[in-house]
């Protein structure tokens, strides 16, 4: 599956941005799309990830993002985004989405993602 980020920026603390991740057609009707960050010097991880399964109901939050970020998806463009809401210096970091072809549920984990969009940078400045 091919993914493309957009949406990334400078962006004042305090402002949000909508990130949108555009996919290639899955080829089966159960899979997951999750966003990551790193930031420099820094781990990738799991921000946010939804799920197919229960029509997209199934979501999965970093508890350090939990009412800032929101995840959804809009299947008929085969798009999730990622509304960052109150932005902080410490969401700097290059975003990433990434897919799980085969899944019923999300993770929170790096490899069991199958492909990757190229990353796109969010800077927030102070």
């Amino acid at each position: 599956v091919q993914l493309v980020e957009s949406g990334g920026g400078l962006v004042q603390a305090g402002g949000s941005l909508r990130l949108s991740c555009a996919t290639s057609e899955f080829p089966n009707d159960d899979y997951a799309v999750g966003w990551f960050r790193q930031a420099p010097g820094k781990k990738r991880e799991a921000v946010s990830c939804i799920s197919s399964r229960y029509d997209f109901g199934s979501t999965y939050y970093l508890d350090s993002v939990k009412g800032r970020f929101t995840i959804s998806s809009d299947n008929a463009k085969r798009t999730v985004y990622l509304q960052i809401m109150n932005l902080k210096p410490e969401d700097t970091a290059v975003y990433y989405c990434a897919a799980i072809v085969m899944a019923t549920k999300c993770s929170p984990y790096v490899a069991e993602y199958d492909d990757w969009g190229q990353g796109i940078q969010v800077t927030v400045s102070s």
